[in-house]
């Protein structure tokens, strides 16, 4: 079967997508960065992937067929660049959050930084509201930065407990944050009401992630363990427990069917959302920080805190894809 950039055909049956997996298991590394990569992410349109990194560079690839195709560097930040996000119907705009107190907006068409936002404090995390209307930026003070991004005015809120990550609904009008509690405080937005506060873990809430169908929200923890929620109902439908380290990062695939989790296992898990079986998994070698499957098709980006052979003591700035035919 020849493979394209064209979406694929969700695969219903369990047996069927255990048995697609087997002959699609291929991981291809691509050198992107000088240092340790922190975030990688596709576009909308699954044309493009893009990677930050320690090295305070934004690195631009185009999937082409089966690989990946270096086409821009951005540079601009003065600090790591920590995490970035694509806009949710613009493929050509992505944000990033960098420890050097500021957003930055990046035009893959242009090659340019569209704006760069000041914040304050050193930022760790970001999201694009769906509507595409705001950006949402964390920093290590606990403080959320709100980017109107047709004027880029901010506006701040500060909350008394760890943050650790944000992630809005699917209708922009819920703004969920994870906490060091094990706790999920679901704000209305953009009141900031609390609606409520979900108990999800014994151990810290490291991640959040919505599925692209709207049905689920996975959250990661400290104490190695998954769940798995339902949108409407705020209920914990299943757990995953397959990983023996803190959960640092989740991606749900295009048809939401299959979750993504990674931590500082050697493998990354791909559990289906809908039994809780295990579909497949990825072997690595160290400690995966960043995870994300393609938008419309079975390909997963990730990268790992590897080190440079010989001597393994510098870090190798590699990205991979997974899901490639043997």
């Amino acid at each position: 079967m020849k493979e394209s950039k064209q979406a694929q055909t969700p695969i219903e049956d369990l047996a069927e997508l255990k048995s697609y997996f087997q002959s699609h298991n291929v991981v291809r590394e691509y050198i992107a960065h000088s240092s340790k990569v922190h975030s990688v992410g596709w576009s909308c349109d699954g044309r493009k992937l893009a990677s930050g990194s320690f090295d305070k560079s934004v690195v631009i690839f185009n999937l082409e067929r089966n690989r990946l195709a270096q086409d821009f560097v951005f540079r601009g930040h003065t600090g790591s660049v920590d995490q970035l996000c694509w806009h949710a119907s613009h493929p050509d705009l992505l944000s990033t959050a960098s420890g050097d107190k500021s957003v930055r907006i990046w035009d893959t068409r242009t090659h340019k930084c569209a704006a760069a936002i000041s914040t304050k404090g050193e930022n760790i995390n970001i999201a694009w509201s769906p509507s595409g209307a705001t950006i949402a930026v964390g920093n290590k003070e606990d403080l959320v930065s709100f980017i109107d991004t047709r004027n880029y005015k901010v506006v701040e809120e500060q909350f008394n407990f760890e943050v650790n990550e944000i992630s809005w609904n699917n209708t922009s009008d819920l703004f969920f944050l994870t906490n060091g509690l094990g706790c999920v405080h679901i704000l209305t937005y953009p009141h900031l009401e609390l609606q409520t506060v979900l108990k999800a873990h014994p151990g810290t809430c490291i991640c959040i992630e919505h599925d692209p169908t709207g049905r689920y929200f996975a959250t990661g923890s400290a104490d190695a363990l998954v769940s798995l929620w339902d949108v409407n109902e705020l209920a914990c439908l299943r757990v995953f427990s397959r990983l023996e380290w803190p959960v640092r990062t989740l991606s749900f695939s295009f048809d939401g069917r299959l979750l993504a989790s990674a931590s500082e296992d050697h493998i990354i898990d791909i559990g289906d959302t809908e039994t809780g079986e295990k579909v497949a998994e990825i072997p690595v070698q160290a400690a995966t920080f960043t995870v994300a499957w393609h938008p419309s098709r079975y390909l997963v980006a990730f990268a790992c805190e590897d080190k440079e052979p010989p001597e393994r003591k510098r870090d190798a700035g590699n990205l991979k894809l997974w899901g490639l035919s043997s």
